[in-house]
């Protein structure tokens, strides 16, 4: 079994190759990694270190101008060749270690959907902003009235989806939206859906943190979206 990594990036110089190193050492006997990293027009050194790093990815996506996270990972889906897509991002929040619990779900329940929670009892988790969390809990729980699903993190990085469960030419969004648009898609194409706990060490905003209060809003409205319009 293939699962292809997609690992979009935006000025990320100081992670981007510890964090493909860590991802290297997650191959089992069972799933092999395609790894595609889709660099969203970053302004810094992460393309020169990139290039002389070749060994550690499979593909590698320049895109002229900074579009979107959403807009990368669109980028990447177009060439996974992978049987599940696994969404990985290129700082230290989460770490690939965890990747053994999402494989063991595969191959064990033939789960289609899997969902890496910082809400289920992690080995570690870095104490985070107070309104990103309450956002995180409004977000899931409305996903999980409007899909009749019992998640716990909806909005965690580890997202691994069946490839076949996800029409590319179905997903219209390229911001931070895109991550509920893919898990909407997802879930109504799929009957089996895993959570496995996770362990997070979330940047600050000073650190780099990128996501803000006001995708929030974004992400409610495709939440109803894709269910409901």
């Amino acid at each position: 079994m293939k699962i292809s990594i997609l690992i979009p990036l935006y000025n990320e110089e100081n992670t981007v190759i510890e964090i493909l190193e860590k991802v290297n050492k997650q191959n089992n006997e069972t799933i092999s990694l395609e790894i595609i990293v889709i660099d969203d027009g970053s302004t810094d050194g992460s393309a020169e270190l990139l290039s002389k790093n070749v060994q550690l990815y499979n593909h590698f996506i320049k895109l002229k101008k900074n579009s979107g996270k959403g807009a990368a990972i669109k980028e990447g889906l177009k060439i996974a060749t992978g049987d599940y897509i696994l969404f990985q991002d290129a700082d230290l929040e989460y770490d690939p270690n965890d990747y053994s619990k999402i494989f063991y779900v595969i191959d064990n329940f033939n789960a289609e959907v899997i969902i890496g929670s910082r809400n289920l009892s992690p080995d570690y988790i870095r104490v985070y902003n107070f309104f990103h969390k309450l956002g995180n809990k409004v977000i899931t729980g409305i996903f999980n009235l409007l899909n009749n699903t019992t998640f716990t993190d909806i909005y965690s990085c580890y997202l691994c989806i069946k490839k076949e469960s996800v029409d590319i030419n179905k997903i219209k969004s390229k911001g931070w939206e895109q991550h509920a648009e893919i898990l909407s898609l997802a879930i109504q194409n799929s009957t089996i859906h895993y959570e496995v706990p996770i362990s997070y060490s979330g940047r600050t905003f000073e650190e780099g943190k990128k996501i803000k209060g006001r995708h929030v809003f974004k992400v409610i409205y495709m939440i109803f979206k894709k269910r409901i319009f």
